[in-house]
């Protein structure tokens, strides 16, 4: 057997798309040639490529994988003494008393060198077997002070709420864990790269209906991707709207894995009222004709599996904006939900052309303005705005010109040091997604400005900013080449230029 020094660090597996960082981090973790057992957290929302990444691991270092299931502990014990029994090329399976006796033998496959040993889906252990962390953590305090080994556990899960209250800052197993790594969706543009569209608007498009979750494109559509903007419709209803694809079922099937809410009704109206509009709580209570305390409890749940995400109003903190943060989710409930019985009984093609333009309207649109939000806090750098964005949010006031009190708005309110309360105000910005814009916008903006400046926001170097995906005016442009606007369309969000 190789001492560890003889073992080189794997270089990715060419199956494993980007993920550079995670792999490194991955690699990193199970060659570490300490003399003693180390424990790893890999978390991250269903669909996001936990397991393929960590069966890569294990086969690139000769490590051990186990993925759990929902059963009983005996049924998991029984399971997971078989694929212990492979591994060891032991005829005969182990038979072990208890959690105990097993994580001692999985522990000591690390005996003679580094030896990464997952165990995939741990919530659905603890599940059936709550003593289970109070014994991970007592045999590793015992074999701290005891054998050596350089076993390198790693525990993976999908159940956000449950892999945050097991490796908290408060649980006894979060002193134990070296490595907490949490894989999220691929942003915009490296999800245009992995669906190889060149095109940004059909790429800006797709992310809409399917985000950046890796396991959409290979295992939910059969390696389908539209070949042109042309081909769009066709591919919506080739997939996502073709029961005979996995991708059908999904956002139903999403929300059921992620929740144990018992009443989901109430989950899918809530989705419902935030992807048609709704952007606080108080307006999907009223949307939904719910108390406000159920409502709460909805929405915070959705929150808490990373279904919904809350973000303060860049000019009033104490409003809380509601997105859905799984575009599938927000295309499901904004656009097909009301469709599906239709979709039972005429074809796909006949149901888009009905559903096309509330897809334009209500999540085009805003999926538009979340993705210019997130250029500007990741990939617009300080040259632009001035100084490094530290947030970038939707932001509303209301319009002394107005009575009846009407907000004027911004989707795109970049601010700097200091964050999306305090920050220095670097930029306000309109997005448009299938609008050609021209000076009006550009006067609406400076309107706003003076808003702002009437309420003592310091306006001085803020940058009026328009965002298109239809493109811009002779006369906008005349005015960014003054420099009196900063204009930024989808050759720019997608680094084309």
């Amino acid at each position: 057997m190789p001492s560890s020094s003889d073992i080189p660090p794997p270089g990715k597996p060419h199956k494993v798309f980007d993920r550079d960082a995670e792999w490194r981090e991955l690699v990193a973790f199970a060659c570490d040639r300490r003399p003693e057992a180390r424990l790893g957290v890999v978390s991250g929302r269903l669909r996001q490529g936990k397991t393929y990444l960590l069966e890569a691991l294990t086969g690139a270092l000769g490590g051990f994988y186990f993925g759990a299931q929902q059963g009983t502990q005996a049924e998991s014990l029984s399971h997971l003494a078989g694929e212990f029994a492979r591994y060891t090329n032991d005829p005969c399976p182990p038979h072990w008393h208890g959690w105990e006796d097993a994580v001692d033998d999985l522990l000591a496959l690390g005996d003679r060198r580094p030896t990464p040993i997952v165990i995939d889906e741990f919530p659905d252990l603890v599940r059936q077997s709550p003593s289970l962390p109070s014994v991970l953590h007592g045999v590793y305090r015992r074999h701290d002070g005891g054998r050596p080994g350089r076993a390198r556990l790693l525990l993976s899960g999908s159940s956000l709420p449950l892999m945050h209250r097991l490796f908290s800052t408060a649980s006894p197993l979060h002193e134990l864990s070296d490595l907490h790594l949490t894989l999220r969706p691929f942003d915009y543009r490296r999800a245009a790269c992995f669906w190889g569209i060149d095109d940004p608007a059909l790429a800006l498009l797709v992310h809409a209906v399917v985000g950046g979750t890796p396991a959409y494109r290979h295992a939910y559509v059969h390696e389908d991707s539209p070949t042109g903007r042309e081909d769009f419709d066709a591919w919506v209803c080739r997939t996502v709207l073709n029961p005979g694809r996995p991708l059908y079922r999904e956002a139903y099937h999403l929300l059921q894995e992620e929740t144990d809410h018992k009443d989901r009704a109430l989950c899918h109206s809530a989705l419902s009222a935030v992807a048609t509009g709704c952007a606080t709580q108080g307006q999907v209570a009223d949307c939904l004709g719910a108390p406000l305390t159920d409502t709460a409890r909805c929405l915070g749940l959705l929150r808490e599996h990373g279904l919904l995400h809350g973000e303060p109003d860049a000019f009033r903190p104490s409003l809380v904006r509601l997105c859905v943060a799984e575009p599938l989710l927000a295309f499901e409930h904004a656009v097909v939900r009301p469709h599906r019985s239709a979709l039972a009984q005429q074809d796909a093609v006949t149901v888009w052309k009905h559903a096309r333009p509330g897809f334009d309207s209500m999540v085009a649109r805003s999926h538009f303005a979340q993705i210019c939000r997130d250029w500007a806090l990741h990939f617009a750098g300080p040259d632009v705005f001035g100084a490094p964005a530290r947030s970038a949010a939707h932001g509303s006031v209301a319009d002394p010109a107005h009575a009846g009190g009407a907000d004027v708005a911004a989707e795109v309110v970049v601010r700097g040091h200091g964050g999306v309360r305090k920050g220095t105000l670097l930029s306000v910005g309109l997005a448009r997604w299938d609008e050609v814009m021209d000076l009006g916008h550009l006067q609406h903006l400076r309107g706003l400005l003076d808003v702002l400046a009437d309420r003592g926001e310091d306006i001085t170097d803020t940058r009026p900013a328009c965002y298109s995906g239809a493109g811009f005016g002779p006369a906008l442009r005349a005015a960014e080449a003054q420099g009196q606007v900063t204009l930024v369309g989808l050759d720019r969000l997608y680094g084309r230029r």
